[in-house]
């Protein structure tokens, strides 16, 4: 393996907001970088994600199928395209644990645009109209560029869009030359490659805790991808019951199975960002299950009474892969 000299490199930080949070590269890079040119170039890239795939966004490409009648093909760029084929073969494979088309009961639960707190009305019209698996009622043409609806549906891509945008960012990077980097947005992050002296990057697991944050460990990077969904950062509190933001299409509620948080490593971040999703809704039995059948490497923080179980497969299942 080649390593450009660490005293050829500096270390070089460049970050900006998108999405409702910011996004970020750290990278070792020489003076041949046209620095400029890569901050523009990473703007744009996370800032396209976002103009196509947010639910916020009236005007963005993902709300222009949500607003589409039923069979009507809609012209969408690859990016959406490709995003949407990942997004539902991870529905098909983790048994709807994980679903594109929720946007219905993310705003009927006041999670979205549309609202601020749960509406007893819209959860009972999500609920009704929510009785197919996605992949049964969406249709990518890819070669044409298109997509249609074959049932009533809203998609919400919140659970896998940041991670893609990240693997966009990982990409830009190395279309720049740049050989070692770390791309991260919220709470995913891609390795391209190690550190310029031959470590892999230092990321921090972080603890899930309310009210404060905190550092429970730190994972290794090296040309991989990490992703973290949990119940702590976005919830919100009814009734005296903290209801977390990640829906559970199977229950037509949000996810509550006493998973505090799930962490997966995956080559991309958009795959690691939707299988975190995926068993943080599937939960510790179903979750571990699947996780073990499909060979994925994932960590469960599982809440028990006032502390946390560590539950482990792949890398995070031997402790020197886990370094507190």
């Amino acid at each position: 393996m080649f390593f450009e000299s660490a005293a050829k490199c500096k270390r070089i930080t460049l970050h900006g907001p998108t999405m409702g949070t910011r996004w970020s590269a750290t990278l070792d890079a020489d003076d041949s970088l046209d620095v400029k040119a890569l901050q523009h170039d990473l703007a744009a890239a996370v800032d396209q994600v976002d103009l196509q795939m947010s639910p916020w966004k009236l005007d963005s490409d993902l709300m222009r199928v949500n607003r589409a009648p039923v069979d009507a093909w809609v012209a969408v760029p690859a990016e959406l395209l490709e995003v949407l084929a990942c997004a539902l073969e991870v529905q098909r494979q983790s048994a709807g644990a994980f679903d594109p088309c929720v946007g219905g009961l993310v705003n009927a639960w006041g999670f979205g645009a549309a609202c601020d707190a749960p509406d007893a009305n819209a959860i009972r019209i999500a609920r009704q109209s929510k009785s197919l698996a996605a992949h049964a009622c969406l249709e990518l043409d890819s070669n044409a560029g298109k997509v249609r609806k074959l049932a009533p549906l809203q998609m919400d891509l919140c659970g896998i869009a940041k991670g893609y945008a990240v693997d966009r960012m990982a990409h830009v990077l190395q279309e720049h030359g740049v050989r070692h980097a770390l791309a991260a947005l919220d709470g995913e992050l891609r390795a391209v490659g190690g550190q310029s002296g031959g470590l892999a990057w230092s990321v921090a697991l972080e603890s899930p805790e309310l009210e404060r944050r905190a550092v429970r460990g730190v994972i290794e990077l090296e040309d991989l991808a990490v992703a973290t969904s949990g119940d702590y950062r976005h919830f919100m509190e009814v009734g005296g019951a903290r209801l977390a933001h990640t829906m559970d299409p199977r229950r037509w509620a949000p996810v509550n199975n006493g998973v505090a948080s799930v962490t997966v490593l995956a080559r991309t971040c958009m795959q690691a960002d939707a299988w975190a999703t995926a068993l943080l809704v599937a939960g510790p039995d179903e979750g571990l299950a699947m996780a073990q059948r499909m060979g994925v490497d994932v960590l469960f923080l599982l809440r028990r009474g006032a502390g946390l179980i560590e539950l482990g497969l792949g890398r995070f299942g031997h402790a020197a892969d886990l370094k507190a």
